[in-house]
């Protein structure tokens, strides 16, 4: 595990851009899980930005999201495919046919239907890269509190803090969702590098007990202490609550002089 310390979240979205890019050019095929949320806005700015201007080629690239609320259609405001076009998908050459989102609008067979999103990211040979934000009690994806770290893409119901932290997106009086499709920690645990981007003080508690604490179901982010290749990319304020912090910021200093390429 590395812990990387950025001084507020312009820098921790700039770096993570820079991050992604970098894979892209070591493989232009690659396969992106991807993230929404207020963090993962300036990761996409900057996105679009090496598009254009540094003529950073998606053509190839797969992309898999990690959620969607559940009873949402694509076209709602506060869908996450609706942020997806509007933030990044809109403004880069992604191939319409390699993007792959949740569909909160399903009418079908739920579990059928995340049996097959797992199906389609095994056929395209597995997420290279998984970008991941943190909720305030810890969550990945839609994986709440007691979510098993073996489960795969299914339909969560959300937990009362999730609820209340998403109301202010919702107009008044508007229903708010109450489950998710989302990618299960053990789809997560399989992809081959994991990049979770944390800013603020709401998030320090749960950033710290993901990284220092016991691994334990009710900090499902805690699981990522199982996997041999995460990166944990926080702000000054996301970071305060951890007990070690002087430490990281000592491997992070060692581990750029000996090996330059690590944080790319």
């Amino acid at each position: 595990m590395l812990v990387v310390l950025k001084r507020d979240q312009e820098e921790v979205g700039r770096h993570a851009a820079h991050f992604v890019a970098s894979a892209i050019r070591r493989k232009a095929s690659l396969t992106l899980g991807l993230a929404t949320g207020n963090t993962m806005v300036g990761v996409y700015r900057e996105l679009v930005r090496l598009h254009r201007e540094d003529h950073l080629d998606f053509s190839r690239v797969t992309t898999f999201n990690l959620d969607e609320y559940f009873g949402l259609s694509p076209e709602h405001t506060e869908s996450f495919h609706h942020a997806m076009h509007e933030h990044f998908f809109s403004h880069v050459n992604v191939n319409p046919r390699n993007i792959h989102i949740p569909d909160g609008a399903i009418a079908g067979d739920c579990e059928e239907y995340c049996s097959a999103y797992e199906q389609a990211i095994r056929d395209a040979g597995g997420i290279d890269l998984q970008i991941l934000g943190i909720g305030r009690n810890g969550h990945i994806g839609f994986n709440e509190p007691t979510s098993s770290i073996g489960s795969r893409t299914r339909l969560k119901v959300l937990s009362e803090q999730t609820i209340e932290d998403n109301r202010k997106l919702f107009a008044a009086g508007e229903e708010i969702p109450q489950c998710a499709i989302t990618m299960g920690i053990g789809t997560i645990l399989e992809a081959r590098r994991i990049l979770l981007l944390a800013s603020g003080e709401a998030k320090a508690a749960a950033v710290a007990k993901s990284i220092e604490g016991p691994i334990t179901s009710s900090v499902t982010a805690s699981a990522l202490q199982l996997h041999p290749d995460v990166t944990f990319l926080l702000d000054e304020a996301a970071s305060m609550a951890l007990t070690q912090r002087e430490y990281y910021m000592k491997v992070l200093k060692m581990t750029a002089m000996l090996t330059p390429s690590r944080l790319t």
